[in-house]
């Protein structure tokens, strides 16, 4: 696939990534009456669905990376060309502004609006480092071992971690930037976002260490 081809896909993928979390937000909020658990799990089951159909989809053209630090993550292994790592970068940042503006035009809000949604602590930052971490783990793991289910098993860690993480598990320094002008269900206040990225990246570095360790290829024996 041409370089073109790859980044286009990959920022379409990444667009409506943001707008499978944020719509799916939005109509959790406004239909779960104030129930917090309901609109929660309802936005979870949205993403995780969403990201397998995504998934499937642009990952033959793009390899579905829709996340800054998996980008990373592939051209410290070796699997991604570092000359594409900023291009990639780049529009994984403008398709999550540009799934966030999708997102509140279906529902009648304007573009963007900074969130005041506090997500800010030891406990929150802790979260998103444990988060990215199994997402890298998920990723590694699967792709060296039974390719064909990383796009199910990704989906399914999402979801999960949702639940067991008090972030609710952003684990992706787009998605987070994106996020923080989404004064929505989805939203995370802009100054609270750095302390994010920061866990992620570190939570990236730790598992791309550990789990590129695990799952190395055995030498041959002489």
């Amino acid at each position: 696939m041409t370089l073109a081809r790859r980044i286009v896909a990959e920022g379409l993928g990444t667009a409506l990534l943001l707008a499978v979390v944020v719509g799916s937000g939005i109509m959790a909020e406004r239909l779960a009456g104030g129930n917090t658990a309901i609109a929660l799990l309802a936005n979870a089951l949205a993403t995780g669905a969403g990201l397998v159909a995504l998934i499937l989809m642009f990952g033959p053209v793009s390899g579905a990376h829709f996340n800054p630090v998996v980008t990373l993550s592939a051209a410290w292994q070796g699997l991604h060309p570092p000359r594409d790592v900023l291009p990639y970068l780049a529009v994984q940042t403008f398709g999550a502004l540009a799934g966030v503006a999708t997102a509140h035009a279906m529902f009648g809000l304007e573009a963007f609006t900074a969130s005041l949604h506090v997500r800010s602590g030891a406990g929150q930052w802790w979260s998103e480092c444990v988060a990215t971490f199994g997402l890298l783990g998920v990723i590694i793991g699967c792709t060296r071992s039974r390719p064909g289910v990383t796009p199910f098993a990704v989906a399914a860690y999402i979801t999960a971690a949702y639940w067991f993480t008090a972030s609710t598990s952003f684990a992706n320094p787009a998605v987070t930037l994106a996020r923080s002008v989404t004064d929505t269900f989805a939203g995370i206040r802009p100054v609270d976002a750095p302390g994010f990225i920061a866990a992620q990246l570190l939570g990236a570095a730790a598992a791309t260490v550990l789990f590129r360790w695990l799952y190395a290829e055995k030498k041959e024996q002489p």
